[in-house]
C-alpha cells in the first residue's frame, strides 16, 4: 500500500486536501478513486484513507481508520555527521533515516571541505527535510528524524548533552562492538569526521568534554559508510533489528 507523509492534522472521517508532489505521484502509479493509501504525519501511528478525488495536480482522501503501528528503536540515536563533499550528506540522511536514527547534527569541522553560508545553510535545510519525510514513507516509519541546522563542531562539542557521545576513530583500542556488548541499550550521539577524519586537536577536544573513543576495527572506513555500519553494528547487538 502506497505511504505517504503529510504535514498536518488527520482525524478518523475528515477529508484531506493532499499536497501537489503527492497528488503527481499518486497520478503517476494510476491510483483511481476508490482504491486506499496509507498516511502519517510524524506524530505517531498511520491512517488509512480511500481516494475521493485524483488528478495532476490535486488529490483528496477521506480518513477511513488509524492503526497506532510504529517501527522507531527502543533507543534514540543522535548522528552527529561531519560535513562530506558533494551529495554524500543526502545518501547519509536517507540511510541513517532507514536504519532508525533519531537525530542528524551536521557538523563543520577543520577538515570539512563544504562551508555552507547560513543562506545556504536554510536551503540545504529544507532539501533534507525532505529527504527525512521521502525515506520515512519508504521504510515504514511514522515519526519523523530531526534534522538540526549545521554547527561548528567547537561550537556542538560545548554543548551540554545527556546522550553519551561517541567519537570513532581509528586511533582508539576499544571497538564499538566490544563496548556495547557489555553496555545495556541507551542513547548516543555518534560522531563521524569529514573525509580525512577529525583531527588530532578536535579528537582530544571531544574527549575532553566527556566522548567516549571508539573504533569500528581494522580498516578505515569512507565518511559515508562509517556511520551507517556503526548504527547498523548497536542495531545488532541491541535489538534494534
Amino acid at each position: 500500500m502506497p505511504r505517504f507523509y503529510h504535514p498536518g492534522p488527520l482525524s478518523i472521517g475528515s477529508q484531506v486536501q493532499l499536497n501537489s508532489r503527492v497528488a503527481h505521484h499518486l497520478h503517476v502509479v494510476r491510483l483511481a478513486q476508490g482504491e486506499v493509501i496509507t498516511l502519517f504525519n510524524g506524530e505517531g501511528g498511520e491512517y488509512c484513507a480511500t481516494l475521493v478525488d485524483a488528478d495532476r495536480r490535486h488529490a483528496a482522501v477521506e480518513i477511513k481508520t488509524f492503526h497506532p503501528r510504529e517501527a522507531e528503536l527502543p533507543y534514540a540515536i543522535t548522528l552527529a555527521q561531519a560535513l562530506p563533499e558533494g551529495t554524500k550528506m543526502d545518501w547519509i540522511i536517507e540511510k541513517a533515516v532507514e536504519l532508525g536514527v533519531t537525530a542528524v547534527q551536521p557538523l563543520a569541522a577543520q577538515r570539512s571541505v563544504v562551508r555552507l553560508s547560513p543562506e545556504r545553510a536554510a536551503k540545504r535545510l529544507e532539501h533534507w527535510q525532505g529527504i527525512i519525510a521521502a525515506a520515512a514513507e519508504q521504510c515504514g516509519r511514522n515519526r519523523l528524524a530531526q534534522i538540526a541546522e549545521p554547527l561548528d563542531f567547537q561550537a556542538w562539542i560545548g554543548q551540554h548533552d545527556l546522550h553519551r557521545r561517541i567519537l570513532l576513530t581509528p586511533r582508539a583500542e576499544q571497538s564499538l562492538c566490544d563496548w556495547a556488548r557489555h553496555q545495556p541499550a541507551q542513547a548516543v550521539a555518534i560522531m563521524i569526521g569529514p573525509e580525512g577524519g577529525f583531527s588530532e586537536r578536535e579528537e582530544q577536544l571531544a574527549i575532553e568534554h566527556g566522548a567516549l573513543a571508539l573504533s569500528l576495527g581494522t580498516r578505515v572506513l569512507r565518511t559515508e559508510t562509517a556511520g551507517m555500519t556503526a548504527v547498523a553494528a548497536l542495531n545488532a547487538v541491541w535489538g534494534g533489528f
